[in-house]
């Protein structure tokens, strides 16, 4: 019986990851840190009030075994690149490393299937660079997912991820090597990366695509 930890459990992802640890019977805790409660009530679920800007009030209470991470946001919510940087590469790092540094043992991350620390474009150099990140903390185990689009209900309204979620879906069906590249419902992601911490996995580091997510569901 392990326990989770769940940093971004408000976000579309985030939120289902946390529902799926508290039905399984693997985990006798979930430790949530967050801006906001979450909106569960459970015996098994321990909620942290934390502010990112000030990280070191709370960084030793990243203990337990594994880490779900699904924290991020977009540059309109952000208000700048400078802002999002913040929220989806700092604060993040900073959990990584002090849950290494708290002997976690295993790190789920939900990231891009772009990832690339050498890319010109801003989005996918800056996962690749959290991937880097994560590759030097000495997890036993380390996981990354790369959806393409997620989708599923936000509170704030994202118009050019609609539209650009329509336009996959189209493509996916017309053309059949476009399939690896159609959106993944952000219930479906939580569903699947609990699943693959729940599994038969052996230690090592792993990189999971579309298709590969969907062999967990």
């Amino acid at each position: 019986m392990k326990t989770a930890i769940v940093v971004g459990a408000t976000g579309l992802t985030g939120k289902h990851i946390t529902n799926c640890l508290l039905e399984s019977d693997d985990y006798a805790k979930v430790i949530v840190f967050s801006r906001r409660l979450v909106s569960i009530e459970h015996p098994k679920l321990c909620n942290h009030l934390v502010d990112f800007e000030k990280f070191e009030d709370w960084c030793d209470l990243l203990q337990g075994d594994d880490l779900f991470l699904a924290l991020g946001t977009t540059k309109k919510q952000a208000g700048s690149k400078d802002a999002q940087y913040r929220i989806d590469y700092t604060y993040q790092a900073n959990v990584i490393e002090a849950a290494a540094k708290n002997s976690v043992k295993r790190l789920f991350l939900v990231s891009s299937p772009q990832a690339n620390i050498n890319s010109s474009f801003f989005y996918p150099r800056m996962k690749g660079q959290l991937e880097e990140f994560a590759k030097k903390q000495h997890f036993k185990t380390l996981v990354f997912f790369k959806p393409t689009l997620i989708e599923g209900d936000r509170p704030e309204d994202r118009p050019m991820e609609k539209i650009g979620s329509s336009i996959l879906h189209g493509l996916a069906r017309n053309i059949p090597n476009m399939k690896s590249y159609q959106p993944i419902l952000g219930s479906q992601l939580g569903r699947a990366m609990v699943n693959c911490a729940s599994g038969q996995l052996s230690l090592g580091e792993y990189s999971f695509e579309r298709a590969k997510i969907f062999d967990f569901l």
